[in-house]
């Protein structure tokens, strides 16, 4: 393809809670047994985008770990290949990453080295599947400088999360704000964007001139009248876990069997890495209803509209209900959990009883077993 990819994955949310407080979003789990930025990831390898750069910075170790081999998604060619790009200080500059437009600011050696003639942009929180060269053939046919790839939400989805914008009849976009309190239009930004490989370093570096650092406040708001800036909308799901009820409510969406049969049956495939664990075991006595559980769990009580990740065990008598369990959790016997999203490498003591009440309620104890 003739396109160079890079996704933005440095960013924290505090909407995120405690969730975030030692994993980068794009590290969350997702679906049992993928994290967020695979299923960027997973777009542009089935898309055939053969050179990727990811930007992290914030509590990156983990998502580093996840994408210490880049065989996983086909990345690991002669041309081509996975770059992951933390903040470094050199003579000119000492600086974290101080917005998105200067993320891709700090790394723009890595444009000017590349040879594809576009740049596809998209954030690590998103969960999804797209043809990028649909959205290609899209932005050239337009002769588009900026398509952004667009989706309608739910009413009773919360816009003031989002992008937010307006197209006229011919998709071109008229206005876009940035995560308004009030807006009449339910049609924002899936944080995905193409762009010619030219224009994005001129306007970068335009941008970092200027002191400004922000892709979307600082080139696409700015530039939305001087630009001709498109929009794409796609029609198939799309969610981005940007939020403790948002993450919850993504995962859960995996319940459904039109969900699983979109992401998991029809091609293309999500993609991540491997671990070799043992098939989930349900031991005499558990029972489990329509429910998620990945590899390296145990079983040994009541699970019902759940999502356990890997290497979960559930002690005797345990009752799980409406949960979401990340890796590695060990649930002592008579252990009642409802409406809950429990931290990873956490032991939950037997008898403990939680319940989401207002809301969900995320389960931390301050015991690891080990360190992350």
């Amino acid at each position: 393809m003739r396109a160079v990819g890079i996704i933005l994955a440095g960013g924290n949310n505090y909407r995120m809670r405690e969730l975030s407080n030692k994993r980068a979003i794009a590290a969350m789990p997702v679906a049992g047994s993928f994290r967020s930025i695979d299923f960027a990831l997973s777009s542009m390898t089935n898309s055939s985008i053969q050179k990727v750069a990811v930007l992290t910075q914030y509590n990156a170790r983990s998502l580093n770990e996840h994408l210490s081999s880049s065989k996983w998604w086909d990345f690991g060619r002669k041309q081509g290949g996975l770059f992951v790009f933390t903040p470094t200080v050199t003579n000119e500059n000492s600086f974290w990453y101080r917005g998105t437009a200067d993320a891709i600011g700090q790394n723009l050696d890595f444009l000017k080295k590349c040879h594809e003639p576009y740049v596809i942009i998209a954030s690590g929180d998103g969960v999804y599947k797209l043809d990028f060269n649909k959205v290609l053939e899209y932005h050239i046919e337009k002769k588009a400088d900026i398509t952004v790839v667009c989706k309608d939400i739910d009413p009773s989805e919360d816009v003031t999360r989002f992008g937010v914008v307006k197209m006229n009849e011919d998709c071109r976009i008229v206005e876009f704000e940035e995560k308004p309190m009030v807006s009449s239009s339910r049609t924002v930004s899936t944080g995905i964007y193409v762009i010619r490989r030219r224009q994005l370093i001129e306007l970068i570096e335009r941008s970092m001139q200027e002191d400004r650092y922000d892709f979307v406040k600082d080139i696409l708001i700015r530039y939305k009248n001087l630009k001709r800036i498109y929009g794409y909308k796609m029609n198939d799901y799309w969610s981005s876990i940007s939020t403790v009820e948002s993450y919850y409510k993504t995962n859960m969406d995996f319940l459904k069997k039109d969900v699983r049969d979109y992401f998991f049956r029809q091609y293309p495939d999500v993609y991540s890495k491997v671990s070799d664990l043992p098939p989930a075991k349900y031991n005499p006595g558990s029972e489990v209803k329509n429910s998620l559980v990945s590899s390296g769990s145990i079983v040994n009580g009541y699970v019902e509209n759940s999502i356990l990740f890997k290497k979960v065990f559930v002690g005797e008598n345990c009752v799980i209900k409406n949960s979401i369990i990340l890796n590695d959790v060990y649930l002592g016997d008579n252990t009642h959990i409802e409406n809950c999203i429990v931290e990873s490498r956490d032991t939950i003591r037997a008898n403990s009883y939680h319940i989401g009440e207002d809301g969900i309620k995320i389960v931390i104890e301050k015991n690891e077993r080990y360190v992350l």
